[in-house]
């Protein structure tokens, strides 16, 4: 068993390292700071399934270190979470697969709000219909699960999360985030005591 588990944690490195570096983060960032920090929008994130959890993160993240940011169930977008788009908003969508319906069909609901919203999209898809609509695509590499039957999200959930975290540190750096500036959305907790040190 311990060999398995260090097949599968190499596995997981692997997969991580072969994120693409090749541009695209630095261009998400800069519509990001755009809409959000010059446009007082927010970023608008969605995602199904596991990737909606990855989505929930990725936004209360975001807007835990200065980017304000709301994560929107797409079932839940269908009966009226949807009003809280504004128009100065940026959406980030969510689909390992790039297929997932929900997701398509929060974009054309989004766009009759408001059809000029600059979307991005993470997925392990790159040709996929989610990646054709998108002014930005972040591509996680598509890499094979370490699920045994190859279809529980693991290895696809993993690479989000670190372009994820990937998005939000860059984002921290543009705007210069402080401690302090931490430290004012952190009240509680052991979070807020040490950003208060």
């Amino acid at each position: 068993m311990n060999q398995a588990i260090k097949k599968y944690i190499e596995l997981e490195v692997q997969a991580i390292k072969n994120i693409p570096i090749d541009g695209v983060i630095e261009n998400v960032l800069d519509v990001i700071f755009q809409r959000v920090h010059q446009m007082n929008g927010k970023v608008i994130v969605s995602g199904m399934g596991k990737a909606g959890q990855i989505g929930m993160n990725i936004s209360t993240t975001l807007s835990s270190t200065g980017t304000p940011s709301v994560f929107i169930h797409p079932s839940e977008a269908q009966h009226g979470d949807l009003g809280v788009i504004q128009k100065n908003d940026v959406l980030l969508l969510i689909s390992n697969s790039g297929k997932t319906r929900e997701v398509l069909e929060f974009k054309q609901l989004a766009d009759n709000l408001y059809n000029d919203l600059p979307l991005i999209s993470l997925t392990g898809n790159i040709n996929s219909p989610l990646s054709k609509m998108s002014n930005e695509c972040l591509f996680t590499g598509d890499p094979k699960e370490i699920c045994p039957i190859g279809l529980t999200p693991t290895t696809s959930t993993t690479v989000m999360t670190v372009v994820g975290d990937l998005l939000v540190v860059g984002m921290m750096k543009k705007i210069n985030f402080t401690r302090e500036d931490y430290a004012k959305r952190h009240h509680s907790g052991y979070l807020g005591k040490k950003a208060k040190e």
